[in-house]
Formats: C-alpha cells, structure tokens, sequence
C-alpha cells in the first residue's frame, strides 16, 4: 500500500533528494554531547531588543492578517538598510517580505523556470537551491568551482559552456555555501554580461554579503547592485537568519524591478498569505537597531575562522583554503572518499558534529563543512578535538 501511495504522487515531490545535512543531524543528536558544527547557524540566541519588540506587538493585539507584500514599516526598512550598504537609493517598492531566504528562493525559482527549463548552478552549493528548482519540474545544472592555490574560483568560461536553449537562469550564491567563494565585481559584471548576451535571469542569493574577509574589503562582499542596470534580470533573495541570529524567526525578502510585484504578491499569498506582523515589528527592530550585534557577529567569526583553519592545517591531512566569505570551513581530507561515513566517525570519536560534502552537489564529495559562527571557546575547543580525530580517519 504504502509503495502505491508514493508511485502515485508528483515525481518533484516524491524524488526530492533527502538532506544528506538533516541526516548526520539525526544522528548526532543522539550521540551525547556533540559540538553542532553542521548546521548554518551562530552559537548566540537573538538580542533580547529584537525580541521585545516582538513581544511589544503581539500585546498590542497585532496578530491579525497583514500587507501580502509586507507592512510598510519593514519594507521601508529593508529599503533604508539596503540603500545604505550598496550606496544606491532604492525604493520600498522593490522589496516583497516573505516567510524565511528559502521561500524567498522558492519565489524566485518559480519566477523564472519551471518543467523543461534549466537553471545553472556553480557547485558545490547549499542543496536547498538545487532542490526548490528541481520541485518546480526545471533541471539544475552543475558547473564545477576550481579549487587550487587561489581558493575556490569560478571558470566563466565554463558557465557559459553550460548554457543551453533550454537554459532560463543562473543561481549565484556568493560570498559561498559551503566554499567561501566570493565572486569579485569583475567577475559579477562578465556574469551580467553573460546573463544579458543570453536573455538569462539571474537569481542573487548574496546573503552573506556581510561576512567576507579579504584583506581590505569593506563591510560587505562585491554585489550585482555594484554592476546592474534598470532592466536588468535580477532577482535577490535574503534572510533576517544569518545577520541577526534569527534564524528561528524564518523571514526573509525577495528583492526585484517593482514591475514584478503583482506576480510576486500573489505567489505570497498562494503560499503563506503574508508573514506575522510581530515578527515584521522585530525586523525592523534589527535593521535599525542591529549594526553593532551584527559586527559582533562578523568580528567572532573571523577570529573562529583563523583558529579553526590552524588546527585542521596542523592535521597534515586536510586540502583546504582560508574562505574569502561566509562563515564555513569546507575542507578535503586525503583518502576520505566517503564523507557520509567520515562525518558519522567524527561524531563517535571527536564528538563534533559537521556536514557531508556529498551533501552539496558535485564537487562536494570527499569534503566536510564546519560551520565557524560560534565563540572562539568552542571553536577551539572543536578545532583541538578535530585534530586529534582526523589523522584515525
């Protein structure tokens, strides 16, 4: 019965890939005490003046349906705090709020593909992407980042070797999940450049925009908002998640050309009819009251960064560069071809819990993610136990 129930649904639904992150997670979770490296989130629960604004609003009787697109409060601010870091005035009428960066990534996919398309994706890569695109019937196609002695880097030519008819758009995720790969504005302009040759959209994810760590960047990463043009097909997906320890709160926004916002709305309210206006109050809250948790965040993860790349160089055993961005270590080991397994080992023997390479896409296999958004007391002390355990691998 139950093999005819599943032969009987949609093949995106039933053949969406299982998480290969939300295994190990269950598994380490009944391992005792594990250090949870594996998942993208910091260490820090979210400000208590965020919070109180949530509970401001929910005693003032705001529980009610709101603005599909977002209260105008927050798209005001979404629109302040986005002028600000990309010194460009822009208005509240590109941004839509929707319900956490992954439905923000699924309006997007749906915006621009859907059965028969394609949509490029550089990997290794977070798998949620490749499979919201996969839900909506398109195909993700694969382009392999090179790694050597500059880091994680981008083949441009490549890229556009993997442009077919069918091709519809490219998944741009930089600064990088897992790598660390941060596309330079040289880089992003050729991207553009390419997108527009092709008729091609684009989907932005710059999410981690505030965590890069090049030597003398400023307080983000290079951004399509730094080469683009009215016009141009770009959409950007970005979440309260990373910046402001929120990742519970599960809000986001969709940026886009204003001409989109009808079709955006309505795919809003076909999904979840709009986001809570309590927690649209403590958003805003974190957009104009956060700058400083949020460089206590980026300044902790830099120091994490530089301990934790130490001690797995220190192993003898691991390929790996210093990230440019983001806040993940993603690292080879020499003779780990299974990195399911070897994830499984370290949490019986180190008691540190990562994620599986395999688990983002070709390219990914061999390799282990550890997420560094945790006080240098527990990197250090996960770094030291990983030093012990990966050379009995």
């Amino acid at each position: 019965m139950t093999s005819s129930l599943l032969a009987s649904l949609r093949p995106e639904a039933s053949g969406a890939p299982a998480s290969g992150i939300v295994e190990l997670s269950k598994y380490a979770r009944t391992a005792g005490d594990v250090i949870q490296l594996w998942v993208g989130e910091g260490d820090m629960p979210t400000p208590s003046f965020i919070y109180e604004a949530a509970t401001r609003s929910l005693a003032a009787g705001e529980t009610t349906y709101t603005w599909q697109r977002g209260i105008p409060e927050l798209r005001q601010a979404i629109a302040t705090y986005a002028s600000d870091l990309y010194g460009r005035t822009l208005s509240a009428e590109r941004f839509f709020v929707c319900g956490s960066g992954m439905q923000a990534i699924q309006i997007a996919m749906t915006l621009v593909a859907g059965p028969g398309d394609e949509i490029i994706i550089p990997s290794p890569t977070w798998p949620n992407a490749p499979a919201a695109a996969g839900l909506r019937g398109a195909t993700p196609v694969f382009v392999e980042l090179d790694h050597g002695n500059r880091g994680w880097q981008i083949d441009l030519e490549k890229l556009e070797a993997a442009i077919t008819p069918k091709t519809k758009a490219m998944f741009i995720n930089t600064p990088s999940n897992p790598t660390g790969w941060t596309a330079t504005k040289e880089e992003l302009a050729a991207i553009l450049a390419m997108a527009r040759r092709h008729g091609l959209w684009i989907v932005a994810d710059e999410i981690y925009t505030r965590f890069v760590w090049t030597d003398g960047a400023p307080h983000r990463a290079p951004s399509f908002h730094d080469v683009r043009e009215d016009g141009d097909r770009i959409v950007w997906v970005n979440t309260f998640s990373k910046n402001w320890a929120m990742t519970g709160w599960r809000t986001g926004w969709v940026e886009a050309d204003p001409a989109l916002g009808d079709v955006i709305e309505n795919l809003i309210q076909y999904s979840t009819s709009g986001s809570p206006v309590f927690i649209q109050r403590a958003c805003i809250v974190a957009l104009e009251r956060g700058e400083s948790f949020l460089a206590h965040q980026v300044a902790k993860a830099r120091k994490a960064r530089d301990i934790v790349s130490e001690a797995i160089e220190a192993t003898g055993r691991c390929r790996f560069s210093r990230p440019e961005g983001a806040f993940y270590l993603f690292f080879g080991i020499d003779g780990v071809t299974d990195s399911n397994a070897a994830a499984m080992k370290l949490v019986d023997i180190a008691k540190v819990g990562l994620a599986p390479g395999s688990a983002f896409g070709p390219g990914g296999e061999g390799h282990l993610r550890l997420c560094y958004l945790r006080s240098p007391e527990q990197i250090a002390l996960a770094a030291e136990r990983l030093r012990l355990a990966i050379p009995q691998l």
